[in-house]
């Protein structure tokens, strides 16, 4: 095997499917212990990133290398280094347990009888599931599948980790145990690509982000850089004047342009804070301890890796 910079390796990227193009000219690189998301809408040439890398398409142009091998040259090679965790949950037979599930797959690997339980029950533990390993996978929570395909991602120890909107479907609590799993995974050596729509989600869990649009790169960096491209940063603030009637204006207060701008939904009873890039929301509200109003919630009306995201899109259409 030849030397690489990182296990994975992607320069000048196109796959065409006749005449539509999927892929146009996408690079990136994921190193060893780090999780790279991939962002991008539904047809964005997420999941045709995925099967190029492992060997399942062909790429149409440039150049696609898992751990130094070319996944047109070997694509049996190549995937005999990655553990993939498809969006779907099809690809169990769910008359039988996790455990029997995990021992199939890993006997499909080449592993004897043993060696594969003894693998399928370490698998397990890491995700939890050890306490259900001889449960049908029939009877498991729409959550528990999705660490079950974790674990099946998990049995040959992988260098690379594909992950294909693993929380799409997920409420808040399962999507954070999937990604403090696949956290677990990074930090234990292997580089992590991870396709996602959900914009929030990014924050805490990636190194860097790739922005995909209609197969075109739009953005590639960190999270941080991401957030600048963000303008402005709104908050809604919920108020009271000590009145059951209308937030009267002449109680708000003018923010100094370097800070923002403050509207209010009187009928609400809700002030608005948008902040320039670089204010901080305390300065803000430190302009309305002076006023008789009170504020008594706030909540940011649109996330800023979302907001950035957004207007990413937009520039580019």
């Amino acid at each position: 095997m030849s030397a690489f910079a990182s296990p994975i390796e992607v320069y000048g990227l196109a796959r065409r499917f006749g005449t539509r193009l999927a892929l146009d000219d996408v690079s990136l690189e994921v190193p060893a212990g780090r999780v790279h998301a991939l962002l991008g809408r539904n047809g964005a040439g997420k999941t045709t990133l995925l099967r190029v890398l492992t060997g399942v398409v062909a790429p149409t142009a440039g150049t696609a290398r898992v751990c130094g091998v070319d996944v047109r040259q070997d694509p049996r090679g190549v995937r005999g280094m990655i553990g993939l965790v498809p969006s779907g949950d099809r690809a169990f037979y769910l008359r039988l347990s996790g455990l029997e599930n995990l021992v199939f797959y890993a006997r499909l690997h080449g592993l004897r009888r043993r060696p594969a339980r003894a693998r399928a029950l370490v698998a397990l533990e890491a995700v939890g599931l050890d306490d259900h390993a001889r449960q049908r996978v029939g009877t498991y929570s729409h959550g528990m599948q999705k660490r079950l395909a974790i674990a099946r991602a998990l049995l040959r120890e992988p260098t690379v980790l594909l992950v294909d909107e693993a929380t799409h479907d997920l409420d808040p609590e399962w999507s954070a145990q999937i990604r403090q799993l696949v956290l677990g995974v990074a930090r234990r050596g292997a580089a992590v690509l991870w396709t996602t729509q959900r914009v929030d989600e990014v924050r805490g869990l990636a190194d860097r982000l790739t922005l995909l649009d209609h197969g075109r790169v739009r953005f590639d960096g960190t999270v941080g850089a991401l957030l600048e491209r963000a303008p402005t940063t709104r908050y809604v603030l919920g108020v009271r004047n000590g009145t059951a009637g209308r937030l009267p204006t002449a109680y708000l207060p003018e923010l100094p342009p370097a800070i923002g701008v403050l509207e209010h939904r009187p009928d609400e009873r809700e002030l608005v804070i948008t902040l320039r890039h670089g204010a901080v929301l305390g300065d803000a509200l430190q302009l309305l301890l002076g006023s008789p109003l009170t504020v008594v919630s706030c909540r940011q009306e649109t996330p800023e890796v979302e907001d950035a995201f957004l207007r990413l899109l937009e520039d580019a259409a």
